[in-house]
């Protein structure tokens, strides 16, 4: 123990340790979000009413938030680069099964898998701060963020365009491969990690409920991410159907589209450096600002017109902006707690920010059926409004310094 903390103080990671965590985390959770685009063909090849397709991409979901509960943990107790490559090979053998799946449920348990198995991403990330000195902490966040949350941006119109050349299928194969060769690497390029087990599997799972208990800045920062990521995910369930009603885009147009949410991303790098000089609340509070100011826009010019279509993608780059920035916030502020729960506290963050995004992608669904744009753009509005209230009642100066919490 004492050899990883003076290892934490005195580290500088290099530039090409960092890309490649930052690519690692891009194409493993894009995983995650290839089905989105393709709900329509996969569920009819698997003979899934329209009802029941909505599991193709809920289960995935579920076990992303089952992997960031009951197997990030497991890097404060478990040697990091195993716990990774076992992982990894869990996806790859999910991505083969969805792919070559004969039915319905066979493709559905593989979707949970496929979830369960990118949760890796979630120790990637808190073991580059390991890597990094405690100055190098928010910019090695921003820049590890930046490929996440590209690989976010990026899924959604690669799985259409490989779709509409080879089948859906292809995205499933491809990725095995892209992921089987990632964990050759990284099993090669990453040093060791060997946490100091101080708890039993049982007493570590436990210690959730405890953590979050103990750790106020955890609750807070979850919530804030919680209804930032719930309004992401409220624009990018709802855009499509404007697109398609109200401009007539075709699904190639949609794919292009979101694109333009790859240009959010370059927000996560600089939040992180900022927030190393101190400026971390004052972001957050510019990113909630930011985010209902998006909603806003698009809200007040719901034509048909080219003003109101370049509106859109104006707040969609926004819109990303303020949801990546404040997540490398969030991130750098949990990780400043303490190392030993480290991989806990993580966790815990994802999977509350996560079920916030679950709760938008419904709200979106549920608004648009019953109010059209306004409805939704009003409810895209609320929530980072609701963000913006409760922090207002943050009592750190900075919310960089807290208390570290007890890691049992």
């Amino acid at each position: 123990m004492q050899r990883e903390q003076q290892a934490i103080g005195s580290n500088r990671i290099s530039n090409g340790m960092m890309f490649l965590l930052a690519a690692a985390c891009g194409l493993i959770v894009a995983n995650l979000y290839y089905a989105q685009t393709l709900v329509g063909p996969i569920h009819i090849a698997m003979g899934l009413s329209s009802t029941a397709a909505g599991f193709i991409v809920t289960l995935t979901q579920v076990g992303y938030v089952v992997g960031l509960l009951f197997i990030v943990p497991l890097s404060d107790i478990i040697e990091n680069r195993r716990l990774m490559v076992v992982s990894l090979i869990i996806t790859v053998g999910a991505l083969l099964a969805a792919a070559f799946a004969p039915n319905a449920p066979l493709f559905l348990t593989a979707s949970l898998f496929i979830g369960i198995g990118s949760g890796v991403a979630q120790i990637l990330v808190p073991y580059a701060t390991y890597l990094a000195s405690e100055e190098q902490r928010g910019r090695v966040v921003g820049n590890v963020m930046s490929g996440l949350l590209l690989g976010i941006m990026f899924a959604r119109p690669v799985a259409s365009f490989i779709t509409s050349i080879w089948g859906w299928q292809a995205i499933f194969i491809l990725s095995a491969i892209v992921v089987t060769l990632l964990t050759i690497l990284l099993s090669r390029a990453l040093p060791e990690r060997k946490p100091a087990p101080t708890v039993s599997y049982g007493k570590l799972i436990f210690s959730l409920g405890t953590l979050l208990k103990q750790t106020p800045v955890l609750r807070r920062r979850a919530l804030y991410q919680a209804c930032l990521f719930g309004a992401f995910s409220l624009f990018w369930t709802v855009v499509p159907l404007r697109l398609a009603d109200d401009f007539g885009m075709s699904q190639q147009g949609i794919a292009l589209f979101a694109l333009v949410g790859v240009g959010g991303a370059v927000a996560a790098p600089i939040a992180g450096r900022l927030a190393d000089k101190g400026w971390s609340k004052f972001l957050t509070g510019l990113a909630m600002i930011i985010a209902a100011l998006s909603f806003l826009l698009i809200y007040l010019f719901q034509n048909h017109s080219t003003v109101a279509l370049i509106l859109l993608f104006v707040s969609a780059i926004t819109l990303d902006m303020a949801v990546s920035g404040n997540l490398v916030l969030g991130q750098r502020v949990i990780y400043s707690l303490g190392s030993e729960a480290r991989g806990r506290l993580n966790g815990l963050f994802m999977s509350i920010f996560f079920v916030g995004g679950a709760i938008g992608s419904s709200l979106g669904g549920w608004s648009y059926a019953q109010g059209g744009w306004n409805f939704s753009a009003l409810i895209g509005v609320a929530l980072p409004l609701l963000a913006l209230l409760y922090f207002f009642t943050e009592k750190e100066t900075s919310g960089d310094v807290q208390k570290k919490p007890s890691a049992e």
